[in-house]
């Protein structure tokens, strides 16, 4: 893919560029060092896109997601193959992302986006029409307004189809043409324009949460032309621990804030997503507290919100560094929601499991419990 497919620089209005954009630099250096055999219509090899996703210090290349190795593999892999590709797991365990990198990596452009959901229509997903033009000419290639699907299929790119198990079954299904036999009908016009032939280059990412998954599941048909791989929750510590700092602290940036926050108070907040996301927290004799889990979703892309609150609210409100007090405040609004249930099970965790945990910041921690709703 030409670099003059790739989306504008970024400027300061925009709140939150594309990874194509974001990452631009990082592309075209990329793109002028591969020497790799490419897939059909790809712009980076396989391994240029692999070091896109999970960083090469060599090259100046950051990582961006926390993955296996052999599942990012495994995942291009598919790909390459033009079979479809399926992210399940848990809601916030960088799905979107995921699918955002790997279109930005294979065809220079993410933003072919079609987000699933009850309203979510055929024409949407595939073409409609100016109905100006269509009154005044009849069906033509100048009065149809290509959607996603369409316009990846005509020039060879990805399109991501994000939560597609909330979309009805019937506009699920209507993928089944475009990844079996790649061509997509238009029965509204004639001759060449009647059929639409994928160029290289084209697939579809698709991404599912476990717990929508039931909402629409997906037909047997549909499941069988796509590769399914999980994308789990981070599970070592220092790990998550690293990537909410980073994404925090960019997020504090474009915000204006010039503080990031405390590494005790990002400590604080990895470790209760941890213990309410597992069910269990150290009791420090090395064994665990059961505790009660929480319906509320305790992912990683959540402790990174709630790590932008609080710096937001130290800095904007009284011009300081996030403190513990803070962390109760903003990661409330997180656990709560709308559930009483959850509520308790949050005072409870400060009662039984904070209030026996040793250091200065988890002492803050507990003395501020009064901030809970």
């Amino acid at each position: 893919m030409a670099p003059s497919s790739v989306s504008p620089a970024p400027t300061a209005a925009m709140q939150r560029p594309p990874a194509e954009v974001l990452h631009a630099d990082e592309l075209a250096r990329l793109r002028q060092h591969d020497r790799d055999a490419r897939p059909p219509g790809w712009a980076l090899s396989l391994r240029a896109a692999r070091t896109f996703i999970l960083g090469d210090p060599a090259l100046g290349i950051q990582a961006k997601v926390v993955a296996p190795v052999a599942s990012i593999e495994r995942m291009l892999v598919t790909l390459a193959t033009g079979r479809g590709l399926m992210l399940v797991g848990e809601p916030g365990t960088a799905k979107s992302l995921l699918s955002e990198l790997l279109a930005s990596a294979i065809c220079g452009v993410s933003t072919l986006t079609i987000q699933g959901g009850a309203s979510t229509t055929e024409d949407q997903i595939k073409y409609g029409w100016n109905y100006a033009l269509l009154i005044n000419e009849g069906p033509s290639p100048r009065a149809m307004v290509p959607a996603p699907l369409y316009q990846g299929m005509r020039d060879g790119r990805i399109v991501r189809f994000e939560e597609i198990t909330r979309a009805p079954q019937e506009v699920q299904d209507c993928l089944l043409g475009m990844l079996s036999d790649r061509v997509m009908a238009v029965p509204e016009l004639e001759g060449e324009h009647a059929m639409l032939y994928a160029r290289e280059g084209f697939n579809i990412i698709a991404t599912a949460n476990t717990r929508d998954r039931g909402v629409n599941e997906m037909s047997a048909a549909l499941k069988r032309r796509f590769d399914f791989e999980t994308v789990a929750a981070i599970l070592d510590f220092d790990l998550e621990l690293q990537l909410v700092q980073q994404a925090s602290a960019r997020l504090l940036e474009r915000s204006g804030i010039p503080a990031t926050l405390p590494v005790p108070v990002l400590e604080l907040l990895v470790t209760t997503f941890r213990d309410l996301r597992s069910g269990h927290a150290p009791d420090g004799q090395g064994g665990d507290t059961p505790m009660d889990r929480l319906s509320a979703v305790m992912s990683t892309a959540e402790a990174v919100n709630v790590a932008h609150a609080v710096g937001v609210r130290a800095w904007f409100l009284e011009q300081r560094e996030g403190a513990p007090a803070d962390l109760v405040d903003c990661i409330a609004g997180t656990v709560v929601k709308d559930s009483a249930e959850d509520r308790a099970k949050l005072r409870r965790y400060f009662e039984h499991t904070v209030a026996r945990r040793q250091g200065p910041s988890w002492r803050a921690y507990y003395e501020a419990r009064h901030r809970l709703p």
